[in-house]
This record gives structure tokens, sequence and C-alpha cells, in this order.
């Protein structure tokens, strides 16, 4: 099933109708959907496709020798070719002579290069003296984020300044996400959300017949489920310690915000911190977060988050439960483990990642009530009430000196006139904006009553969006 993506696509289509010859680096984490993407691109086109496996160099060779000996119509019996060199300056020269456009799709190079250490430069080398005459769509892909920056876009790379476009491949928002979950109450899609979050591979494994509960036990807390080991599988592929970086996981999944307080709770070192949630920020698997409006090199309130909505469910829900999972427990027991009391308050937060895409999403449409250019969440001191609270969403432009504030409330009821009063006084919170000129928003999981909205009818800066709104609008 293939959904969304349409900018990317857009893009690979319009680099296929030039007169040049087109080099694409496309990357992301495994299970994003790089290879069905690639797939609907080149459906109705000219291809040559080689996926490289881990295996030895000479086994790669061969294989990308039969797919390009095939390709242009050589004989089976025709011997491999002797090198990485000959196999692309083979293709270059074929490629060369006809001026159909073809796409010639590499997938998975880390996996070639890592066994053939020379093959960027080889690569580098077939492109410059054979590649730039052709009219080839070339795409280069892989799941090493990490090889893929470094290696192939990065300033030491032999291939530095060939592509003519990139394309890192994220996990979907929620909107997109739920075009997988067609028949799904939108109370549920953002459960759904919350829990699997938008990357394709887990989207295409739930049954949506089966119910947000039945997916989420036969997937992640049975001991087949397909996604019971997942994040491990990932930190094994993608990094040399994955046992420092589960235990980071861990801790910062269980509430470990500062460099040290994730440190001392993962058995890490505090000089080594630093490199390791690097990385971690680098895969969009944690991110550090500081109140709007701060700057986030002199900000001393940052606080790191797991902001995969996978990871940060499996690491809260799964992860810390496992040796109890590996017991054989009663689906009752594993039921309240898995949507406990604490799950209604971890799909809250989720919530507030929800309706701040929502606002990005909007803004990028126009629909929003002015043209922001900074979105947020602010938290800290007030002065008045003389305690600690936040902002749950904000959206602003800093140079009109224009801004929104949200708040979001996913609870089947609550005092509505309570929640907006109070957002009105926390509007003031936030430095060098006016509150009197703040447009308010109040997020919700159920439609606010009509003597609600009959009560602020008259306030056009007093916006109400529910959670059906959100995947209608």
């Amino acid at each position: 099933m293939f959904v969304a993506r349409e900018h990317e696509l857009q893009v690979l289509e319009k680099l296929f109708t030039s007169d040049s010859f087109e080099m694409v680096v496309l990357y992301g984490r495994r299970r994003v959907g790089k290879t069905a993407l690639i797939d609907e691109f080149v459906k109705d086109k000219r291809v040559l496709y080689f996926t490289a496996i881990q295996q030895s160099a000479k086994m790669n060779l061969e294989d990308f020798s039969r797919a390009a000996l095939s390709f242009f119509g050589m004989p089976d019996s025709t011997p491999s070719f002797g090198g990485w060199s000959d196999a692309l300056s083979f293709v270059a020269e074929r490629a060369a002579q006809t001026d159909e456009r073809m796409v010639f799709v590499f997938d998975e190079f880390p996996y070639a290069a890592a066994a053939e250490p020379a093959l960027p430069s080889m690569l580098q080398i077939a492109i410059d003296h054979g590649f730039l005459a052709t009219k080839v769509t070339m795409i280069l892909s892989g799941s090493n984020e990490g090889f893929m920056e470094n290696d192939v876009l990065g300033r030491k790379s032999p291939l530095y300044g060939r592509r003519t476009a990139q394309i890192r491949l994220l996990p979907f928002d929620y909107a997109d996400a739920a075009k997988f979950l067609t028949n799904t109450s939108p109370q549920e899609l953002v459960q759904y959300y919350a829990t699997f979050g938008g990357t394709p591979y887990y989207l295409a494994r739930i049954q949506e017949a089966d119910g947000f509960e039945s997916n989420v036990l036969r997937l992640m807390f049975d001991n087949l489920g397909v996604l019971r080991e997942e994040p491990m599988m990932l930190l094994r592929q993608e990094l040399r310690e994955p046992a420092s970086y589960y235990s980071i996981l861990q801790s910062i999944a269980g509430g470990n915000s500062s460099p040290k307080l994730i440190a001392e709770h993962a058995g890490v070192g505090s000089d080594s911190i630093g490199a390791y949630l690097k990385t971690l920020v680098d895969l969009r698997l944690i991110e550090r977060k500081v109140p709007f409006g701060e700057d986030p090199s002199k900000s001393r309130k940052g606080m790191y988050v797991v902001s995969d909505p996978f990871f940060a469910y499996w690491f809260r829900f799964v992860g810390r439960n496992m040796s109890i999972l590996d017991g054989n427990i009663s689906e009752e027991v594993t039921s309240r483990l898995a949507f406990g009391p604490a799950f209604d308050t971890y799909v809250g937060q989720q919530f507030e990642t929800i309706c701040l895409q929502w606002l990005i999403r909007n803004n990028a449409m126009g629909n929003l009530p002015f043209v922001a250019t900074q979105f947020g969440k602010w938290w800290g001191n007030d002065p008045i009430a003389h305690e600690q609270t936040d902002i749950d969403v904000i959206a602003a432009d800093s140079l009109d000196k224009t801004i929104l504030f949200g708040e979001c409330k996913w609870r089947n009821s609550f005092n509505e006139t309570e929640a907006i009063e109070k957002l009105h006084q926390r509007a003031g919170l936030v430095r060098g904006y006016q509150a009197g000129n703040a447009w308010l928003m109040l997020f919700t999981k159920n439609p606010v009553s009509e003597s609600t909205r009959t009560r602020y009818m008259d306030d056009e800066r007093m916006v109400f969006v529910s959670a059906e709104e959100l995947y209608t609008a």
C-alpha cells in the first residue's frame, strides 16, 4: 500500500524529465519507506535496479553484474565484471549510446561500500568520465544515515558535489499516517499515532478491523509480535554500541531529561553522554526542546524527550516490562501493562505533538490567521500564580510579533471555561509578545459544548479544534 509522499514523487519526476544526468541521494532509517517510494517512481520507467546486501564485495559485484548485463540484453553466459570500475563504466557507456532516459537505482549503497571501501571513489570517477554525458537518473539509496551523510554527502566524500538532489525520508506526520487507517475514528487515530508513530512499515502491519488494543497486543506484546524487538534491531543496525543507546532511550522515556540524569540512570559516563545524545538526535529518535523564544545554545531549561512516538511508547510500556512479558502472563495482565493508568497521560502528551503538526500543516496551506515562522511550546514560572506552568503549543511571527497560544486537552470532560481563562492568563508569559493581540486555540478530544461556543462566538481570536477536526480540516 503506497500513500502520501506526493512531494518526493514530484521531485523525482521532475528530475527524470531533465535532459542531463541527475543523481539523487535518498536516505532514511530502516522501515521508513525508501524502497516503496523508489518502486512507485520507477514502476512505469526503464530501470536498472540493484540492491546490495551484507555480503562480500565479490558477491555483490557478481549480483550487480548479472543485473546490469541482463538489463542491457547481454547473454547469460557473459562473465561477471572484473571490478566495480569496469561494471560502472559499462553501464555509463551503454547509457550514453541512447537518448532514452533510464533510471539507475543502487539501493543499500552503504552495504556495497562497506565491503568495498573504494566504491565511492570508483563511482565518482564513473560519474565524471561517463555518466555526466548520459540522461541517467541515478538514485543512491541507503538506510545507514550516518554513512549517507558523511560518506556520500559529506565534504570529505569523493561523491561530494555530484548529487543534484537529496531526499531524507522521514516518518509520516499524524495526517499522512491516518491514510493507512481509513475506517478508524479520530479518537482512535490519535491513539494509533501515539503508539505506532508515522513509520510506514509499522502502520502497514496493523489489521484495522481488529481494533486498536488488539493490534498493539499482537504486534508489540506477543512474544512473536513482529514489532516486539524492533527498536533493538534498528539500534543494532545503525550503531556500534546498541546496548548503551538502548539504556539511554530507556532513561529518557522514564522521565530523565537532563544529560546528567540521563547518564546516571543509563549507566553511561557523564563525559561521553553528549556524543551519545547527539547521535540519537541526528537519528531523530530524540529531541532537545527549549521553551519557546529561548536560544537553544544558551538556554539552561533544555530537556531531552523521545521524539519518535513508536519509540516513546515502546520504551515506556514494552521495554521496561520485558522481563515480565517474557513470562507466561495472562492477557489481562498484558493489557494492564499496555493500557494502564499512565497510558491516557502518555497519549495526552502525544496529542500535543499532533496539535503542533496540525498548526504547521495549516500554516503551510495559509489557513492560520497569520503566517507563522516559529513553532514550539513554553514552560517556566508564572510570577502571578507563583507556580510552574506551560503553554502546550505556540505559533508565532517573530517579525510582526503576532502569536497564537494553544491548550491541548485529551480528556472526555473538563471545565472548558476554566481552561480558556487560564490560557488567557498564560498568554502574557512569553516575552516580546502582547497578550491582548494573541490568538487562542483550544484543542480537545471531543467537541466543546454548545454553551462554550456560544459564549465565545463574538471573539474571533478564540478558536476551537476537536480531534475530529484535526483529521477533516
